[in-house]
């Protein structure tokens, strides 16, 4: 099964259909002339080539969505990041500012009291026991000078440290925001391309690619009694009740639409609705298709269970929801809807229970 087929259809009722009058000019219908015979070939090694072409470019759309996922989810950390170095740095040097003021203070207390030499001092005063208990003040003084002139240096070295790490954040920001948008660019141009090709069908060619979805569908779905539903979702195996919640959430967003870089709860891509749908189940999962792959315990295949995470593509560029009976529930690409599909419909790449 290829990702095509529904996007082509999809397409096809989008598109303007022929004109309904017969060609006046047309021969009477026989049988099939070899130039007809030709061309029907062609028309169908044209279908086939659309196909191929579109799914290459939905599948290119797909990894750059995930690429711009991963961007922008740094660059959302970095942003936090950097405000809360930002207040660190202000309360930092108020810190500074109060103790270089208590500093400023207690020299000038010392100076005034200090611009005499202490034994002479001593010596000339009518009241040597007074003067004693003066220079031990003054002795407290010059130690919590030293103290605070100590704290006023380690205050001074944190200060310098977290406003380098501030500007470094602000450049790794910078470089994220232009990884951000160029990923963006690379996911418009591709899905541009790829309605460009489905754009350039004929007729005959979308309406040869809607039987062929019909069919497809019914082939993928199985029969009726083998439909995924609420009672099955643990199917034969007992799953943790976060599983089947998550389960319970990705079946809640099937019929929504699908749209690059969005995790609900009104729109998802794929790995956006898996993330989405355990985090109503109180689990935290990566955000990416990638991230995923490497989330939580991998099992086989053979041993999935509903609300295992399916992973497709050497790559690890789609994702799904395992929800039993041989289905998995997923955002397949722009322009259809969250949908059940079998399980193996493209590449297994791992499968993983969060």
């Amino acid at each position: 099964m290829t990702m095509l087929s529904a996007a082509l259809a999809a397409s096809a009722v989008a598109l303007s259909a022929a004109p309904a009058g017969a060609d006046p000019g047309a021969r009477p219908a026989g049988p099939p002339s070899s130039d007809a015979q030709r061309g029907d070939a062609h028309g169908a090694q044209s279908t086939s080539s659309a196909k191929r072409t579109v799914d290459r470019l939905f599948h290119q759309a797909e990894r750059a969505t995930e690429k711009y996922n991963l961007a922008k989810e740094h660059t959302d950390e970095l942003r936090d990041r950097v405000n809360v170095l930002h207040n660190r740095v202000a309360r930092g040097q108020e810190k500074v500012n109060q103790l270089r003021g208590a500093l400023g203070a207690l020299a000038g207390a010392q100076y005034r009291s200090g611009g005499v030499d202490p034994s002479l001092t001593l010596l000339l005063t009518e009241d040597p026991d007074g003067f004693l208990t003066k220079s031990a003040t003054l002795d407290r003084i010059t130690n919590r000078h030293t103290g605070q002139l100590r704290m006023l240096r380690t205050a001074q070295r944190v200060l310098r440290q977290e406003r380098t790490e501030a500007a470094g954040k602000l450049v790794e920001l910078e470089r994220s925001r232009k990884a951000v948008s160029q990923h963006k660019r690379e996911v418009t141009a591709k899905l541009a391309a790829a309605r460009t090709v489905l754009n350039g069908l004929t007729q005959a060619e979308r309406d040869e690619v809607r039987r062929g979805e019909r069919a497809q569908r019914t082939e993928r779905q199985g029969r009726p009694d083998e439909q995924p539903g609420e009672a099955g979702v643990a199917g034969a195996v007992t799953v943790s009740s976060r599983a089947a919640a998550a389960v319970r959430a990705a079946q809640q967003a099937v019929g929504s639409p699908y749209a690059w870089g969005q995790a609900g709860p009104s729109a998802y891509d794929c790995s956006g609705l898996t993330q989405w749908a355990w985090h109503r189940a109180g689990v935290s999962v990566p955000r990416t298709s990638q991230g995923q792959a490497g989330a939580g315990q991998r099992v086989p295949l053979s041993q999935a269970q509903p609300g295992d995470l399916v992973v497709y593509r050497d790559d690890a560029s789609h994702v799904g929801m395992y929800v039993g009976s041989g289905q998995v529930i997923h955002a397949p690409y722009p322009g259809a809807q969250v949908r059940y599909d079998p399980v193996q419909m493209m590449p297994v790449s791992s499968v993983n229970r969060p």
